[in-house]
């Protein structure tokens, strides 16, 4: 969902910036640009004078004006980062025995573990994520507990079974993993 969130608003910024660009070219090479369109030659300047003195008298305007444009900076460059930071491993190096080697899509890892994970008694839901490199993964995985779940049994169950699965599987010899038990909010029963 944040993804499609995320690509949708990337592409609409894109858009409008992409639509100004080309009207203030098309303005400042003398072309015919629509008529809502605020300046129509090159010589008309974003803010008159009239305007840039209209709030002078004001102290708080300008500062105003400029920690919202500097905050505006800094989700910029946020969602840059954001964009550029991969917290998830994207594949795993398999190794096949032949020298050369396989790569392992870690989405489909992440899945199998997961749903083998919720396959456990006392675990209501699993979410799994691999971080770290290609040749040395890590997991980092969050169980949903059921209210009966005793925690050290599910833990267990997670490192005995569904990470030595996933461990074998890929053929590595260590499978680190930072774990996280939450239980599900329930009501109290009443006994009588």
């Amino acid at each position: 969902m944040l993804r499609t969130v995320n690509r949708v608003v990337l592409g609409l910024v894109g858009l409008v910036l992409l639509l100004a660009g080309g009207a203030v070219l098309a303005v400042g090479l003398g072309l015919d640009v629509p008529s809502w369109w605020p300046w129509g030659t090159k010589h008309d300047v974003l803010l008159s004078r009239s305007r840039r003195l209209h709030w002078h008298d004001q102290g708080w305007w300008w500062p105003a004006v400029i920690a919202a444009l500097a905050l505006i900076v800094l989700l910029a460059l946020w969602w840059l980062l954001a964009q550029l930071r991969r917290a998830r491993l994207a594949e795993i190096l398999v190794d096949s025995g032949d020298g050369e080697g396989a790569l392992l899509r870690g989405r489909a890892l992440e899945s199998v573990l997961a749903s083998e994970a919720e396959g456990a008694e006392g675990v209501a839901r699993a979410q799994v994520a691999l971080t770290g490199r290609r040749a040395a993964p890590a997991a980092r995985v969050a169980l949903l507990l059921e209210p009966h779940a005793q925690p050290a049994g599910a833990l267990e169950r997670l490192e005995s079974e569904s990470l030595a699965h996933a461990r074998d599987s890929a053929g590595l010899s260590v499978l680190p993993a930072e774990v996280r038990l939450r239980a599900v909010k329930h009501r109290a029963h009443r006994v009588t």
